[in-house]
């Protein structure tokens, strides 16, 4: 790696080799050979003049790419495209001749985007499955732990942080649908020629619709496809691309979402993200260890979640058949997207899988505001002891004013229980009985097994092959 120029962090610091190949120039140009081979492969098959010997010598060199070539090419001729046609005919000069025959560019830039587009949405689907079945672990492991809710960031109702994590799980299960959608729409552009009217194939077939139509088809079926999209212009609508921009802003949603609840809890010393022994918190102050992990989950989502933009803006500002606007922005947008997400994934089951819990600070935090959640059940036991609810509802409310006072203003301890056990109205209520959490969270450990049941354990079954193995150790 060189040191003298910028070198993308994506690459060096955060996704993984596998997401960084399939959007390697090797894979690019190789999948352009590998279209160009087919192409011929099946106007051979449908009549035309291709002999086995050239079919050979294609198929012979689709991996063996000059760059240096092909780039001495391109600053000649000013076309990507056409550059590696003439690097390619230099080692097949038998060949040569037949290489891209009646095809436009995008015959090979577009059904190779689809195919790097399939591939990257399977790797992703594949990570995402693992942090799904990570945090159904932790949300089976801790769905009888009771800890304090938020609404508005604010004291709530109690629930548990087993059916917390559940809330961030579910966010990837509806990630995982969509996922899912896109691959099963996921079409081939086919062979359609320079404005998607496929006149130069009709040409070459000498008007034989038929003949064309088989081409479009065979070419489909030899890279992958048994589906085409119905119509083009000379590229594939780019609204396909804002979709698959868009699925993946949404991993990073749910992946910003949660990421930043741990932010919060680990600021509270409730729920820590995994730490390196090592692992250095701040060059000043020693003693901090910092939630680097799911902050670069924030960090990375972001960067994820404004690239959908470009999908839109793309889709929207193509003109008639197709302008060329889309190209430079679709080389950083697509691969950078499946890049970053990529390495979302990969901390978000580094951290997902080795999460510390630290239970006694999350009772001592309950404890803090349990009383005044507790009050509507003192309430009904003061009632069922036979005392008048509006006389209790007023005790109740001025005790509750006076012990938030000592806390804001004097910067005591709450002392609310303490106050209502001195107050003659609530003397036959036994108040310690009421400062039982488990009295709170609901049916939070019944909804965590019914989830688990439900909805990961029939995901873990359809995607028990990409299940095991450890998380993966994060490069820096």
């Amino acid at each position: 790696m060189s040191h003298e120029i910028y070198q993308n962090p994506l690459n060096t610091r955060y996704a993984s080799a596998e997401m960084s190949g399939i959007w390697s120039a090797q894979k690019k140009h190789s999948t352009w050979r590998k279209l160009w081979v087919a192409l011929a492969e099946a106007q051979q098959e449908l009549g035309l003049d291709i002999s086995d010997a050239q079919l050979n010598e294609l198929r012979s060199n689709v991996d063996n790419i000059d760059f240096d070539i092909a780039a001495k090419h391109e600053r000649e001729v000013r076309h990507d495209v056409m550059a590696h046609v003439h690097t390619y005919k230099e080692l097949c000069p038998e060949a040569g001749g037949i290489i891209h025959l009646g095809a436009t560019s995008c015959y090979v830039t577009d059904n190779s985007e689809l195919i790097q587009i399939r591939e990257s949405l399977e790797l992703t689907q594949a990570r995402l499955v693992q942090v799904i079945d990570a945090l159904g672990s932790f949300a089976e492991q801790y769905k009888d732990l009771p800890c304090l809710g938020f609404t508005h960031l604010q004291p709530a109702q109690p629930t548990t942080v087993g059916k917390r994590a559940t809330l961030w799980c579910y966010d990837l299960v509806l990630d995982l649908q969509e996922v899912e959608h896109r691959l099963a729409t996921l079409r081939f552009r086919g062979v359609k020629g320079t404005t998607g009217t496929q006149a130069t194939f009709l040409s070459l077939f000498e008007g034989d619709h038929e003949k064309v139509c088989q081409l479009d088809k065979l070419v489909a079926e030899k890279m992958g496809f048994d589906q085409r999209y119905a119509v083009t212009g000379q590229t594939y609508s780019r609204k396909v691309d804002a979709q698959v921009l868009a699925t993946l802003s949404g991993i990073g949603q749910s992946a910003h979402k949660a990421a930043s609840d741990l932010r919060l809890l680990q600021s509270w010393k409730e729920i820590e993200e995994p730490k390196a022994d090592k692992q250095i918190g701040s060059s000043a102050m020693a003693y901090k260890f910092n939630p680097m992990r799911s902050e670069r989950i924030c960090a990375l989502s972001r960067f994820a979640i404004s690239l959908a933009q470009n999908g839109d803006q793309t889709a929207a500002t193509q003109w008639m058949e197709r302008t060329l606007d889309d190209s430079a922005n679709r080389r950083l947008s697509l691969p950078q997207s499946f890049l970053a997400i990529d390495s979302v994934l990969l901390i978000y089951r580094n951290v997902a899988s080795g999460l510390r819990v630290y239970p006694k600070i999350i009772e001592k935090r309950l404890n803090e505001v349990l009383p005044f959640m507790a009050t509507e059940e003192i309430l009904m036991a003061g009632v069922k002891a036979g005392g008048d609810r509006q006389d209790l509802h007023e005790a109740v409310r001025i005790h509750s004013v006076e012990s938030d006072k000592q806390v804001k203003e004097f910067g005591k301890e709450h002392d609310l229980m303490e106050r209502l056990g001195n107050d003659a109205l609530f003397a036959n209520v036994d108040l310690t009985a009421a400062l039982d959490a488990r009295k709170y969270i609901g049916r939070a450990p019944e909804q965590v097994d019914e989830f688990l049941s439900d909805v990961i354990s029939p995901i873990r079954k359809q995607y028990e092959s990409q299940l095991g193995g450890d998380a993966e150790e994060l490069k820096v």
